[in-house]
């Protein structure tokens, strides 16, 4: 269900209730909807997400756009959890990854930068799930809690991380907390994605001291001579990397770009 607002009539919504509460074979449900005051009695009115208990086979839930408090209240797992721009309820997150636990692969948050509780997600990630295969999360500090999340993810296969800010990290810290998240990839991850410019002053570090074996990585940019012998030696320990993703492509001495291409394939990509 894509993009609900108050135009609609509320017949569409008890209609809705009706679909859901007799799909009892139902595998994925996803609701994208507007702020109004009719989606979130949709919601209230779905027996507040009790209904979805009914659902045995259900392995995918994407939500957008709406308050997650009441999933506090669905005794069920998932394998797939996927939240973006809503108003996250710690316990009740926290709830799903227990209940889930070992059985969730994949998992996308999205955090507001109003979110101050962000560490007692982390815990409970690192607590309850640790076969986690595709992890994307965006909104969050970069923090030790995020690096030792990301070393007990030993399936990861997949990471986006996307740091709000590194302001307030001394430089020195910063480094070392950049040595230590690259050194501690699992050997199981072939996809990284540096979404932003948040780390961009260290993107060397982190070819330097990485040696898991990536297939393809995306960056925020790759425009000047320090970063690119970091990532032409990257190459040459890893051999597995086969393409870089560059938000910002800036022009290159024509010999670095050469140097660069013998060993990995470039493309363009559309920041979002």
């Amino acid at each position: 269900f894509y993009y609900f607002d108050s135009d609609y009539e509320p017949q569409i919504y008890q209609a809705l209730i009706y679909v859901i509460k007799f799909q009892e074979q139902l595998r994925l449900f996803s609701i994208v909807g507007g702020y109004s005051t009719e989606f979130h009695g949709f919601i209230s009115a779905l027996e507040k997400f009790e209904v979805f208990n009914n659902c045995k086979n259900l392995e995918t839930l994407r939500i957008r756009y709406c308050a997650t408090e009441r999933l506090k209240l669905l005794d069920y797992k998932v394998s797939t959890l996927e939240v973006v721009e809503c108003e996250i309820d710690t316990q009740s997150m926290a709830l799903i990854f227990e209940k889930s636990g070992i059985l969730l692969q994949r998992l996308k948050l999205e955090l507001d930068e109003e979110f101050q509780y962000e560490l007692l997600l982390l815990e409970a990630l690192k607590s309850f799930c640790p076969n986690i295969t595709f992890f994307s999360i965006q909104g969050i500090l970069f923090s030790q809690q995020v690096v030792e999340l990301i070393s007990n993810l030993q399936k990861l296969q997949f990471l986006t991380l996307w740091c709000d800010s590194v302001y307030g990290i001394p430089e020195e810290v910063l480094k070392i907390r950049v040595i230590q998240l690259s050194e501690i990839f699992p050997l199981t991850l072939q996809y990284f994605n540096l979404k932003g410019a948040w780390l961009e002053p260290y993107t060397d570090i982190l070819f330097n001291h990485c040696n898991a074996p990536l297939k393809k990585m995306l960056i925020y940019c790759l425009n000047n001579e320090r970063i690119s012998k970091a990532l032409v030696e990257f190459c040459m320990r890893n051999k597995a990397l086969n393409y870089v993703g560059v938000y910002e492509y800036l022009e290159l001495d024509n010999n670095i770009r050469k140097e660069v291409e013998n060993y990995v394939e470039f493309y363009r990509i559309t920041f979002s």
